[in-house]
């Protein structure tokens, strides 16, 4: 008893408590959109989402996994500036730049051996997403500028600087957007096109799953390890706590604001390469006018989990697996923004796991200072 009582009143539990709240809110919202959207399919269109990927078998538990991929790293990249007390809006901007070195590495370095071509490609990405977040950390560390702010423009930036550069070096006319990376440069599958498939007969139908996912466990599990184990940790989190007191025990904010940011931005950039070295069935880009959604998409899985590197993985894979179960819906006759409106609600009420947080605490308190008085008072009858 005393340890399922430890249990409850620890950190962990409060926090998983509280994000698991704010999705049954989110849920609950959803159902009421898909009853005004389309009353007579509303019951049945919920159990579709609530489906996910399974609805599908193991491929579609693959295409998941295949999605929360990059979800899994813009989110590390959001939370990680959490965690030090930035806001890094500019996850986009730094995903899609990290994404195009990736694929052009991919697409032109056609002199680097096989074993060791994705590997340059992932770390270009890596290099190229966390140099676009080294402006706004100047910005912010010499200047005051506001991260929000400066990342916004560098979003934009880079958006459209993309957009040229695509066009300029690796534009394929034919299909109106990037040309294929070589073979050599595609994320290995490690076994996993073997684990998540159907098979019908001889026909066997592979998701597009690789070792990416793998890749973003391991660097969300390295992520926890920095900020939790280390010294360098520390003192990054020290800095977002209270910069001024971090200043008297004689840490370096400045030097601290911009490595905090360009690690941000190499996880960002690092997940886009993930993305996009996914082979001739993953992803490509294209010349488009909008930012890059899984940019977007981290601020709700780093809140969900409260920046959390470990929670960040399930809360990727959750929304993606919504996701995924929300393009069902159509079957329905329902409109295909509808599953839009419901993971915005999800979304929105993920931003309570903050104030859910706070309650449980306290709710804890009066029943354990409500059971002193009480036996308090039995101790004086006596």
């Amino acid at each position: 008893m005393n340890k399922l009582n430890k249990l409850i009143r620890s950190d962990g539990f409060n926090s998983a408590m509280s994000s698991i709240f704010a999705i049954l809110i989110g849920l609950a919202f959803g159902f009421i959109v898909l009853l005004i959207s389309n009353p007579s399919q509303a019951v049945r269109g919920f159990g579709i989402i609530l489906e996910g990927g399974f609805s599908t078998g193991a491929k579609g538990v693959g295409q998941v996994l295949y999605f929360a991929t990059p979800l899994i790293l813009t989110g590390l990249s959001v939370g990680f500036a959490f965690k030090t007390g930035l806001f890094n809006i500019g996850a986009p901007g730094q995903f899609i730049m990290g994404a195009f070195a990736a694929v052009l590495v991919g697409v032109k370095c056609t002199f680097l051996p096989v074993p060791f071509h994705w590997i340059v490609a992932l770390l270009a990405a890596a290099v190229v997403g966390g140099l676009w977040a080294l402006i706004p950390g100047i910005l912010k560390a010499y200047y005051n500028v506001h991260e929000v702010i400066s990342t916004i423009m560098m979003n934009y930036i880079g958006m459209y600087l993309c957009n040229m550069l695509v066009k300029l070096y690796i534009y394929d006319s034919n299909k109106s957007m990037s040309q294929n990376c070589l073979e050599s440069a595609d994320l290995p599958k490690w076994g996993l096109d073997n684990v998540f498939v159907n098979v019908t007969g001889t026909y066997k139908d592979i998701s597009t799953v690789n070792g990416g996912i793998l890749i973003a466990i391991i660097v969300a599990i390295l992520i926890y390890v920095i900020l939790n184990k280390t010294i360098f940790g520390y003192e990054l989190k020290a800095c977002g706590f209270n910069s001024s007191a971090s200043k008297y025990a004689g840490i370096n904010e400045k030097r601290n604001i911009i490595l905090s940011m360009v690690i941000s931005g190499a996880l960002s950039g690092l997940g886009g390469g993930l993305l996009y070295l996914s082979g001739a069935n993953g992803r490509h880009i294209k010349v488009v006018d909008v930012l890059a959604i899984e940019g977007f998409n981290g601020i709700p899985v780093a809140l969900l989990a409260l920046s959390n590197p470990i929670g960040i993985i399930f809360s990727a894979i959750f929304i993606s697996y919504l996701t995924l179960g929300g393009n069902y819906l159509q079957t329905l006759n329902f409109m295909p923004e509808v599953i839009d409106i419901i993971i915005a609600c999800i979304i929105y009420f993920s931003a309570f796991a903050l104030f859910f947080k706070s309650i449980l605490p306290k709710i804890l308190k009066k029943k354990d200072l409500k059971k002193e008085i009480i036996e308090a008072a039995e101790g004086s009858e006596e």
